[in-house]
């Protein structure tokens, strides 16, 4: 199973903010949308960082409230690890649980955002997969 089979389940949406945005920005992106990370592009779409609930925490922790106010270029997470649709679904949790983060941008050949996916999409991915072999095993042990 590959990174392209959890997109299209769930789609390429794809939430990104300039890194000019406010953090107080970002929060609000992040409640109304319900989403944990948002992505960074420049001009060209290209990934600059990633922002993420955590981040965010961090900051407000170090800083306190006054964090808010910041730019979230001065505050992302710069050094992105992404993965293309062609990566498997085990290399992408391997690479999300190493790296103890739980977003990762999808690029395209041009390094584009096409795509962004969490371990919770990770992690239902894999359930499902394991349900349909057991349902599998189940049929065939059962056929007379």
């Amino acid at each position: 199973m590959t990174v392209a089979s959890i997109l299209k389940g769930k789609g390429r949406n794809v939430i990104s903010e300039r890194a000019t945005t406010s953090l107080a920005g970002i929060c609000k992106v992040l409640s109304e949308r319900k989403i944990g990370a948002i992505v960074i592009t420049g001009a060209e779409g290209l990934i600059e960082g990633i922002i993420s609930e955590r981040d965010i925490v961090k900051a407000i922790g170090q800083q306190g409230p006054g964090a808010l106010d910041l730019a979230v270029g001065d505050i992302m997470t710069r050094a992105v690890i992404t993965c293309v649709e062609g990566d498997s679904v085990n290399s992408v949790m391997s690479k999300m649980s190493s790296g103890r983060f739980r977003h990762m941008p999808v690029v395209d050949e041009d390094r584009k955002v096409i795509g962004v996916i969490s371990i919770g999409d990770v992690v239902k991915h894999k359930i499902a997969q394991v349900e349909l072999e057991a349902e599998q095993m189940r049929s065939y042990i059962s056929t007379p």
